[in-house]
């Protein structure tokens, strides 16, 4: 009987996954506010559906009450956030937040089906970072100030990356973290907050130049730190907001030559890069060494299919660090390739929903935050999916929110409260240009009405 149900779970599963995505795409498009809320709603009844019923699986494959425990404490989580922003955002994005929880729940199934005590951890730090995080859209919204810090935010990246690279123990071949928490995740959102500050008020050549020469240092300290995965998605953003702010091709091209000169000269003088190129070239050659991580990952996204295997039905403990950089490879194993094809277009979706934000504010010092956080967010999706399946060279960064990684989830659920702060501020300059519309109508109005008694 168990057998039956955790059969048909993983249908159930991936079909109310497809409808949810087919959700995220279309609610963008209606135009009427009560059938976009009835579509928001309906995401949630689906996000609660899919929850129970694979942490039902999950209890009937193992006994273990501690997953009815779990799955409570994730649920009074989910409905805290849900039920706060709606008190104290009335205006932001919720299906930006019904996104943040979608991706939430397919890391905490996940997790818990491969350590319940993983899982829990992941929860604690979500919700921590959570209750951080309703008060940044206030923060955005209000200190104004934070436009006139560009020095600090690149002095905050630069010292912290330093002490890293100098203090920091290596980790899985790189230096990553300093008491269990790993700066670089935090100084993502500095660094584009320096980036915007200094481009928002100056795109002239000198300007570029001071940018150009902080993102070197970051960039540098990363490679240097062998945290490679983290230096790309730094290059990446300088990359899209330098062309973005001076709207130049000449700077982009300059960059991606000098990248592609980086990454040879990289190849040459790291060995821990020309392995991880050569796992990737041809990972059956050495499959005993560097490419037994990718070939386990490919096994496991081949065995799955486009169905899966089911919850619990798979071996995904098999691959070497299957928590942190191959969550993408358990979930084609057990939810299959179908289920991991929407979950990249919850991401797109995601993303999509960031730059739309981004174009629509006015204000050229929080357009370009929205426009680098989303690169970053965009980036990291790309590398970690793309490593797992060989489509790239691995680069160990986590999957933003379904991974594990207290330091990544609470970075990352950071930088969607500022995404949040950016839509409610966009709501509010869409009010005001609003209210200055109509006043201008109503004075046209009256110096018509006056003209036409004779008054003018």
């Amino acid at each position: 009987m168990i057998n039956v149900i955790v059969e048909l779970s993983k249908y159930i599963i991936l079909t109310l996954m497809i409808v949810y995505t087919f959700h995220c795409f279309y609610t963008v498009r209606q135009q009427d506010e009560e059938e976009r809320n009835e579509l928001l709603r309906q995401q949630l009844i689906l996000i609660f559906f899919m929850d129970f019923t694979a942490f039902l699986v999950i209890y009937l494959k193992t006994f273990d009450f501690q997953v009815i425990l779990f799955y409570v404490e994730m649920l009074v989580f989910f409905a805290a956030v849900q039920i706060l922003y709606r008190i104290f955002y009335k205006k932001a994005s919720l299906l930006l937040l019904n996104n943040m929880c979608m991706l939430l729940s397919v890391g905490f199934i996940m997790l818990c089906r491969l350590d319940i005590a993983t899982a829990t951890r992941q929860l604690l730090i979500a919700a921590g970072a959570s209750g951080i995080a309703l008060v940044i859209p206030v923060i955005i919204r209000k200190m104004k100030f934070l436009r006139r810090m560009t020095w600090v935010y690149a002095g905050i990246g630069v010292v912290l990356l330093a002490a890293v690279f100098l203090l920091a123990q290596t980790s899985y071949g790189a230096k990553l973290s300093l008491m269990g928490i790993q700066p670089s995740e935090a100084i993502k959102i500095t660094f584009v907050f320096f980036m915007a500050a200094l481009l928002s008020r100056d795109t002239s050549f000198p300007a570029v130049v001071k940018a150009t020469v902080v993102a070197a240092l970051h960039v540098g300290i990363l490679v240097l730190s062998r945290d490679l995965g983290s230096a790309v998605i730094f290059f990446a953003a300088y990359l899209i907001m330098v062309y973005v702010s001076t709207k130049n091709l000449g700077y982009l091209g300059l960059g991606l030559a000098g990248g592609c000169a980086a990454s040879v000269v990289a190849y040459y003088l790291f060995g821990h890069v020309r392995q991880r190129v050569s796992a990737w070239r041809d990972p059956m050659a050495v499959y005993q060494n560097e490419g037994y991580q990718i070939v386990q990952s490919l096994f496991a996204i081949g065995t799955g299919g486009w169905f899966g295997m089911g919850l619990c039905q798979g071996s995904p403990e098999s691959i070497p660090v299957v928590k942190n950089d191959f969550i993408f490879s358990a979930i084609c194993e057990e939810l299959g390739g179908i289920f991991a094809v929407c979950l990249i277009l919850v991401c797109m979706s995601f993303f999509l929903m960031i730059v739309n934000i981004a174009l629509r504010i006015k204000n050229p010092f929080y357009k370009l935050i929205a426009l680098g956080l989303g690169a970053e967010y965009a980036i990291q999706v790309f590398l970690t999916i793309g490593g797992a399946t060989k489509f790239i060279p691995m680069t160990g960064v986590t999957l933003p929110l379904v991974s594990y990684g207290g330091s990544s989830v609470m970075s990352t659920i950071l930088m969607l409260a500022i995404i949040q702060g950016l839509y409610i501020l966009r709501e509010d300059e869409d009010e005001e240009f609003e209210r200055r519309r109509k006043e201008a109508a109503q004075r046209i109005r009256a110096r018509e009405e006056a003209r036409r008694t004779g008054q003018i």
